[in-house]
């Protein structure tokens, strides 16, 4: 499958396109060498759906690289919502913040730091993810990590923003 190519986004009359990416070596390598399947871009596209967004299938990478090749195709196709998720630990293997920082324009660093005091209240451990939310071209592009419980923590955060986000970047007043 060609990074270049946004296969994921799913276009619509509406503009509300989103493209998921999944960062996770052992998904990506499906039924050989031990992987596994991913559970937390299906839950993203279902919250999209719900919410009237156009998403395909979760685009399923192996950490590093590739995560920065399917971003940059994702931007490239203008997508105005693009979320990761996994990636975002301290596993060797974990780069998603180092993939996506340099493809940032504008950070969103409130949104990340809402993550992990929402995700911390439950588990401690939610204080070490490292992603990052911002915007790139007319992308909004936000890292969630690969825990379910994370996913939710996330969507539920950007559930109350975004709107308020797209009528910003868009130019328009939005209701405070």
């Amino acid at each position: 499958m060609d990074a270049a190519v946004p296969d994921t986004a799913v276009s619509d009359a509406t503009g509300r396109n989103a493209i998921v990416i999944v960062a996770s070596t052992r998904a990506a390598a499906g039924g050989h060498g031990g992987g596994y399947e991913d559970r937390t871009g299906p839950v993203i596209i279902h919250w999209l759906t719900d919410r009237g967004w156009s998403a395909g299938a979760p685009r399923v990478v192996a950490d590093g690289q590739p995560v920065a090749d399917a971003l940059r195709a994702a931007i490239a196709g203008n997508a105005p919502l693009v979320i990761t998720t996994g990636g975002t630990g301290l596993s060797p293997d974990d780069s998603t913040p180092e993939m996506t920082l340099p493809l940032l324009d504008r950070e969103i660093p409130g949104f990340m730091e809402e993550l992990r005091r929402r995700g911390a209240e439950q588990k401690p451990t939610a204080l070490l993810t490292r992603g990052h939310a911002g915007i790139a071209g007319r992308s909004i592009v936000i890292n969630l990590p690969g825990s379910a419980g994370g996913v939710r923590d996330g969507l539920d955060i950007l559930d109350g923003i975004l709107d308020h986000l797209l009528d910003q970047l868009a130019g328009r007043k939005a209701g405070h």
